[in-house]
């Protein structure tokens, strides 16, 4: 899995199609080997295939999950071993037939039914690189319909949507496109922000891997709304998988005519390249990413100026998380009001979640806003991989805070969660059963914040070494009352001191940890003077 195979187009299918995944998920489980199994044992038995690689469904304990194209439609079967095949053929699986890995059809699988796919309505099911699968799947009408009644329109059609930022800050999408649209430049940009790096997070790879054409087509449109001719897709280095996909994507849509000049027979121009990072954390925030694009080190600007205003190369950009514009299409598509009836509250449409850690069924699960976070973690998540009881979910990334099983009747909504000083995030879960400490976790989220700082501001350069030793003392039961005292004002410290949400965030896990779980830090009391 380390070298990255070449990817092309596929070839004209012949016979009997099978679709196994081709994303990262799926590979690290066998699904080259699968594919090459299935390839030989046909050949063997003069089967007619064609074996079609697709993005992954997201159903992740079952990868490799293989589909076999019947007159019945697509029956599934996982998880696939390359030992398992030849039993698969001889169960007759060409047209369905029985055999203990049989799942059925994939979309009456419990997992999928309680779903509302719209971003990753084709995920899993299309070739990736295939324009004709992409358009007979809805692909391109989003984009038709924002050409017809041009920019203006589109961003007034984004704004009623309700959809907000599926980055972490939640802030609407709508309102960022009508500032870069209004603002006056001879040049202006849109920034993809799939540099995703909050642990236990995978939605933006698997756009990447298993849907490209729908980035391209929602950064394609949002170009058209506000006026912008180029744009830029910031990736990371550790996505080698997802980058050679969405670059073969890329060249794909050129050759079309679906980038450049004259886009769909219309006047709208757009150019688009994929740019990887480095690996810096920090360049998730908006104004890190910039200065990387610039080709500069990975530093925080002060704000304002804002990006939409001055962004990259000093001119009016968007920036939008890759989730974002990936689902700009189906609003586009099926309308505003469409998307708008999903959700509660002002958390309107769907969101990715990410089951990750130890969780019985990780993957992708795409829901609208409002199921609580004990529907999410014990009825579709299954409770704990180990079968011991959850007794924390952090959620939003390493500095989510952590929610102890007391708080499961939240609603997954950015309101509700954040009465509970709790951030949606970028959709990540991470579950822990009863054998964590939460001591030590609240002090790997100061160690990571001093780790990957970007060092500009004092309170984030400074605050996170200063807080790991303190937890330190902490943990070796020096004088715990006065130095969780101490830790909490130091959190204070970071999460209204910091220039941005590095060390704005980092206080989340902390605090949360101590105050859901204190008797992880009281198991032991010395006086000051024994330090």
């Amino acid at each position: 899995m380390n070298a990255v195979p070449p990817i092309s187009a596929a070839s004209t299918p012949s016979g009997i199609r099978i679709f196994v995944p081709r994303d990262v998920a799926a590979l690290a489980v066998g699904a080259d080997e699968v594919a090459g199994a299935i390839t030989a044992q046909a050949a063997a038995l003069g089967a007619a295939i064609t074996i079609v690689r697709t993005g992954s469904r997201g159903l992740f304990w079952l990868e490799p999950m293989v589909e076999v194209e019947t007159a019945e439609g697509r029956v599934a079967y996982g998880p696939v071993q390359a030992r398992d095949v030849p039993a698969l053929f001889a169960a007759g699986w060409l047209t369905g037939g029985s055999h203990p890995l049989r799942i059925g059809r994939p979309e009456d699988h419990p997992f999928l039914v309680r779903q509302t796919r719209l971003t990753f309505a084709r995920c899993g099911i299309v070739d990736p690189l295939s324009v004709d699968d992409y358009k007979a799947a809805g692909g391109y009408r989003g984009l038709a319909k924002a050409i017809e009644i041009g920019g203006a329109a589109t961003v007034e059609a984004v704004t009623k949507s309700g959809l907000r930022g599926r980055g972490g800050a939640g802030f609407p999408t709508g309102i960022k496109w009508k500032t870069v649209r209004d603002a006056v430049s001879d040049q202006k940009y849109i920034v993809c922000n799939a540099d995703e790096g909050d642990s236990g997070t995978f939605a933006d790879r698997m756009i990447l891997e298993g849907d490209p054409f729908c980035l391209i087509e929602g950064m394609t449109i949002a170009g058209l709304a506000v006026g912008a001719t180029r744009g830029y897709i910031y990736s990371r280095s550790e996505y080698p998988h997802a980058n050679a996909t969405m670059r073969a994507a890329l060249d794909i849509a050129r050759a079309a005519g679906l980038l450049g000049r004259n886009i769909l027979g219309s006047d709208l121009e757009f150019h688009l390249e994929l740019r990887v990072g480095a690996g810096a954390y920090v360049c998730g925030e908006e104004t890190a990413l910039l200065e990387s694009l610039e080709g500069k080190r990975g530093v925080v600007r002060a704000k304002p100026p804002l990006p939409a205003l001055k962004g990259l190369f000093g001119r009016p950009t968007v920036v939008n998380n890759l989730l974002s514009l990936a689902t700009i299409p189906v609003i586009l598509d099926l309308g505003a009001q469409y998307y708008a009836d999903f959700g509660m509250g002002r958390s309107r449409g769907t969101m990715p979640i990410q089951l990750a850690g130890n969780v019985l069924h990780g993957g992708l699960f795409e829901t609208a806003f409002g199921m609580t976070l004990g529907e999410i973690v014990m009825e579709v998540g299954g409770g704990t991989a180990s079968r011991r009881p959850v007794r924390a979910v952090q959620a939003g990334g390493p500095l989510g805070a952590y929610l102890p099983p007391s708080q499961f009747d939240t609603p997954y909504d950015y309101e509700a969660f954040a009465a509970r000083d709790a951030l949606i995030g970028h959709g990540g879960l991470v579950v822990f059963d009863d054998t964590v400490d939460m001591a030590h976790m609240a002090r790997f989220a100061m160690e990571f914040c001093a780790e990957e700082s970007c060092g500009k501001c004092t309170p984030c350069r400074i605050g996170s070494t200063r807080g790991a030793e303190v937890v330190d003392r902490i943990l070796a039961g020096r004088d715990v009352a006065a130095n969780i005292e101490l830790l909490e004002d130091l959190c204070n410290t970071m999460k209204f001191g910091s220039l941005c949400a590095l060390g704005g965030f980092t206080p989340y896990p902390v605090l949360s940890a101590i105050r859901h779980f204190p008797e992880d830090f009281h198991r032991g009391r010395l006086p000051a003077a024994a330090e």
